[in-house]
């Protein structure tokens, strides 16, 4: 049995390398879902304002609990599809990723919670942030299971 140069050296493990690029990509993976989310339920939202399912965002008519269960439901879906792309985007650990961007989510849905706490039913909000890293393992899940 013969040994090279190259059976000595020792072992380097790519998937967990540091370097700027890895990080700029792992970076730039949570921003794209988190882009997207904020993108997509931005203009959802203005899209159901502007066909009248949704009162004008002009006016302060309060929406009915049937409306908020709507804007939860597909704000619940496309956080998935959210995490689902930064788990795909992500150089390595895509679950890790995803629960970054469930993490940043959760902040953020508590910090509008708080600023807008009167501005429909209570359980939108909570129900928003207790949902946050739940879409964010289902996310990630989706992705592992192609």
């Amino acid at each position: 049995m013969t040994t090279t140069a190259h059976a000595l050296r020792p072992a380097t493990n790519v998937t967990t390398s540091t370097s700027p690029r890895r990080v700029w990509r792992r970076i730039g993976a949570v921003f794209a879902g988190l882009v997207t989310i904020f993108a997509v339920t931005t203009a959802l939202d203005a899209l159901l304002h502007a066909t009248g399912v949704f009162p004008p965002a002009s006016t302060t008519a309060p929406m009915s609990s049937a409306l908020f269960l709507l804007a939860f439901a597909y704000r619940f879906v496309i956080d998935v599809a959210g995490c689902y792309l930064t788990a795909r985007l992500a150089p390595d650990r895509p679950m890790r990723h995803a629960l970054a961007l469930g993490a940043i989510g959760l902040v953020l849905s508590i910090g509008g919670a708080v600023a807008v706490w009167d501005a429909g039913p209570a359980w939108y909000p909570i129900g928003l942030a207790a949902s946050a890293l739940p879409c964010a393992w289902l996310g990630a899940r989706l992705y592992g299971a192609q």
